[in-house]
């Protein structure tokens, strides 16, 4: 017998040896995934004998590739093919790595001995299974990801369209949505080099989820604060223009209208028609801040036909005013109408300035709009206006102002 045979046949026994000790080397690896992984004792039944076939498949496997590294490197993937595709969902990567260090582990104690080539073969094996386990995960979760952004889309869009239907609920729930009680949509300009995961991650400092839609050059924004353990009471006191300042940066040149909030995620519809109705008359308010608030543009929404504008209008200011007192509606015209002026509403209403200061006092608290501010002003006169044009009471006619 030759030198050359002698490997030949010192490697055909060893795999004539594998193949017959490859079922107990299977049981024992069973054995001890439940001695040591407290995660595999738990699992149900069918998900741990879909473990314990890719363990068997890793040790089948391993005798093929060691019979030809070269000639099948496709062997150490496949053994995944023997599980579910389920299991990858409820098993992890670090979980899968112990898998595998178990399996090692267990055929290095039952070869031992038998020659430190088979040792390096199977170290060499396990560091491929190791990186193949990794490349199925890796592809898992990037076909994740493509469908979770195309969910995010869709999601987003329905919210825009106000388009909501059954399935909105569990395609939210499907995204993992954290967040809880109300709800605010922002809307601006979409940056030239838009970094979603920059916005993830601020807003996660905020305890706020976040839902992303880009729309060409409008960037839309969906948030809502987050449950963080032992945080509640900060996140809860957090409100939603502040949040909306500090994502500001992640817009583009332009404008950024904050829609108001709503109660929850299935009704941000009206949050987003709000939002999408502001940004664009924004550019109508010249001192317009960023980020701005949809209602703080009631009037501009209103001159170009939001019917939401107005109906806001109407119902948080003028209805307001007048089942409280129709003095207050009075005095509120005939300020405005005197460009503000306390002396002249004094003397058209034959009342004394302090009563008028008084009654704009009322009209602040009852409203929450200060009509001595210019831009308040401004929203006042125009509820007034559409309010008026809803009305069915006659109003007291003044005396023509004289041209000079």
């Amino acid at each position: 017998m030759t030198g050359s045979s002698q490997p030949a046949m010192d490697k055909a026994a060893t795999l004539a040896w594998l193949r017959r000790i490859s079922g107990d080397i299977a049981t024992v690896t069973i054995k001890r995934l439940e001695d040591t992984l407290p995660w595999y004792a738990d699992m149900p039944p069918a998900r741990r004998s879909a473990v314990g076939l890719v363990a068997q498949a890793g040790i089948t496997s391993f005798i093929q590739w060691y019979d030809d590294p070269n000639s099948t490197p496709w062997i150490a993937a496949d053994i995944f093919a023997a599980a579910p595709r389920e299991l990858l969902r409820s098993v992890s990567l670090q979980q899968t790595l112990q898998l595998i260090r178990v399996t090692v582990a267990v055929t290095e104690e039952r070869v031992a001995g038998k020659g430190e080539h088979l040792r390096e073969a199977i170290l060499l094996y396990s560091r491929d299974v190791a990186f193949a386990a990794a490349d199925v995960y890796a592809r898992a979760a990037e076909a994740r990801g493509l469908w979770d952004a195309r969910l995010e889309a869709l999601v987003v869009d329905s919210i825009l369209t106000g388009e909501a239907d059954e399935e909105l609920p569990s395609r939210i729930a499907a995204l993992g949505w954290h967040g809880h009680g109300e709800v605010s949509v922002i809307v601006g300009t979409t940056p030239p080099q838009f970094d979603v995961d920059q916005v993830r991650r601020a807003a996660r400092k905020m305890a706020v989820d976040v839902l992303i839609g880009v729309q060409g050059s409008r960037l839309v924004l969906v948030i809502g604060r987050a449950r963080v353990p032992g945080k509640e009471n900060e996140t809860d006191d957090l409100p939603f223009d502040e949040i909306a300042a500090r994502l500001e940066p992640s817009f583009g040149p332009g404008y950024v209208v904050l829609g108001p909030p709503v109660a929850a995620l299935v009704d941000a519809g009206q949050s987003a028609r709000a939002a999408l109705a502001g940004f664009a008359v924004a550019r109508a308010w010249r001192g317009a801040p960023r980020p701005v608030e949809a209602d703080d543009l009631l009037p501009e929404r209103a001159l170009a036909g939001d019917v939401l504008a107005k109906q806001t209008l109407i119902e948080r200011i003028f209805r307001p005013l007048q089942a409280h007192s129709p003095d207050l509606v009075t005095t509120l015209w005939s300020y405005l109408d005197n460009g503000r002026s306390l002396e002249a509403t004094a003397r058209e209403l034959f009342v004394h300035p302090n009563t008028v200061r008084y009654r704009l006092k009322r009209v602040s608290e009852v409203i929450g709009w200060d009509a001595t501010g210019p831009r308040e002003a401004l929203i006042l006169q125009t509820a007034l206006i559409l309010g008026s044009i809803g009305s069915t009471e006659p109003g007291r006619r003044r005396a023509p102002a004289r041209r000079r």
